[in-house]
């Protein structure tokens, strides 16, 4: 695959500036297309905080802690770190570490629909940023989706073995606690979806259409679609809801993959809020839109 040109989409961006974009507090930066508002925290190396209708204004997302919000996180070899009593691996994440230590944003740029982040991630057992290894994104507002190409680097010396990787990881409000799926062997034609409600610790799921959504009782909720990944690990921690409580939906998509020297990866994600049928429909456009081009569309530009 074409490896998407970052220096022109950032360049494409700054000269886009609007200031509308930022928020008072100067840590969390929104942006809006009068239809969905997305938010990162500029303080947690960009990660996405923050995803609502514009009409209603409830956020779905959880950002209890640095480990949780929209946003990357890799794995690797056995450190000799610990988390939580237990062995631990290698592990940068983009948010910041399990005490509460955000990471640092190294570089960010904004239009009234588009932003791009660049950061250097923090191992989450040890603290320690991590800086043989950079993360990206760049996020766009299209109608009724979010589009995110995220970007890691790692040029770092040690090899580390193959590990299931999150395609992002996602926490979402407690609030919706329905998993809805389709798991059947003929995706994309209509077949019935499995609404199930994940349990405590992870559980494994495969999802054929490659996408999954977390919805209320009345079937609304938000939808996370990842191209060319069908498997996923999913969990539902107790708490109080809401996008600060302790609580969460947590699913993300997972690939097998070896984070080595050279490492340059680049993958696509969509977000959407909906009903299920509206948010199936609308990653049935997006498939469809992206089978029909020869290369992987960069986001969205004004």
């Amino acid at each position: 695959m074409k490896r998407p040109a970052w220096p022109t989409l950032l360049a494409a961006v700054l000269a886009l500036f609007l200031p509308l974009a930022a928020a008072a507090d100067g840590r969390h930066l929104f942006i809006d297309n009068g239809v969905l508002r997305l938010g990162v925290d500029l303080e947690s190396g960009g990660s996405i905080f923050h995803l609502s209708e514009v009409e209603t204004g409830r956020n779905l997302l959880n950002h209890h802690d640095q480990g949780r919000f929209v946003q990357q996180s890799f794995y690797g070899n056995p450190d000799g770190s610990t988390w939580s009593g237990r062995p631990w691996t290698w592990n940068p994440v983009q948010g910041g570490d399990y005490r509460g230590k955000p990471t640092t944003l190294l570089d960010h740029s904004h239009s009234e629909t588009a932003l791009t982040t660049k950061s250097t991630p923090m191992h989450w057992a040890t603290g320690e940023h991590i800086t043989e290894a950079v993360m990206e994104s760049a996020i766009a507002l299209e109608d009724h989706a979010a589009h995110i190409r995220f970007r890691f680097e790692y040029n770092g010396e040690t090899a580390h073995g193959p590990h299931h990787q999150e395609m992002p990881a996602v926490f979402v409000d407690y609030a919706l606690p329905n998993l809805v799926i389709y798991e059947g062997d003929r995706p994309w034609t209509g077949g019935e979806l499995t609404k199930l409600v994940p349990g405590w610790p992870n559980e494994y799921q495969v999802s054929s259409e490659e996408w999954f959504a977390f919805v209320d009782e009345d079937g609304w909720g938000i939808g996370v679609y990842t191209p060319g990944t069908p498997e996923l690990t999913t969990y539902r921690h107790p708490g109080e809801p809401g996008p600060l409580g302790g609580g969460c939906s947590y699913a993300a998509p997972i690939r097998t993959l070896a984070v080595t020297p050279g490492l340059a990866l680049e993958y696509d994600v969509y977000l959407t809020i909906g009903t299920v049928d509206e948010i199936r429909q609308r990653f049935a456009g997006i498939r469809a839109a992206r089978k029909n081009r020869p290369e992987t569309p960069e986001p969205p530009q004004d």
